[in-house]
């Protein structure tokens, strides 16, 4: 089972622990890009993918097409602050 991880380049914080565990985690600079990449995924056959809170919420497709997609799972993280100030 493939899992990956999207997350902005300017968050520093989420999925930490998963890269440690040497899991991809995507770090895209526009954030408009973010139905592009959950895309590529899909298509690469990634079952499992994880995506912060705030890029969910530029995301078109999570809703119209991937919702009921039976063999993909999204999973949206618990939104926090995670910029550096």
């Amino acid at each position: 089972m493939k899992i990956s991880c999207i997350k902005s380049n300017k968050d520093k914080k989420s999925f930490k622990f998963a890269e440690l565990l040497g899991i991809d985690v995507y770090s895209i600079e526009r954030l408009d890009d973010v139905d592009n990449v959950l895309d590529e995924l899909v298509n690469n056959k990634c079952k499992t993918i994880f995506i912060s809170n705030e890029l969910a919420g530029f995301s078109q497709k999570i809703m119209k097409e991937y919702y009921n997609d039976k063999d993909v799972n999204i999973i949206i993280s618990k939104s926090k602050r995670i910029y550096d100030d």
